[in-house]
């Protein structure tokens, strides 16, 4: 797997994240929406994560392929 796929996944749960911001802002907004824009927020910290470790597999001459998708309670309990 080549990281385009997955940068190609962010722009879109990006994207589709933007549309539910803007419901939300005018007031338009269904608890679906709300439930969809937390789950987007779990899915875009799982693929920006996916992303890091393949850049430092690659950087550490390890396969990047290798890289996996973290549990989200994993990775909501990094520290930024």
């Amino acid at each position: 797997m080549a990281d385009e796929p997955i940068t190609t996944h962010i722009d879109e749960l990006a994207r589709e994240e933007h549309a539910l911001f803007e419901k939300e802002s005018h007031g338009t907004a269904t608890d679906a929406d709300r439930a969809r824009l937390e789950q987007i927020g779990v899915l875009l910290d799982q693929c920006w994560d996916l992303l890091r470790q393949r850049r430092a597999k690659r950087e550490f001459g390890q396969n990047p392929d290798e890289a996996r998708p973290r549990d989200p309670r994993t990775i909501k309990n990094y520290l930024g």
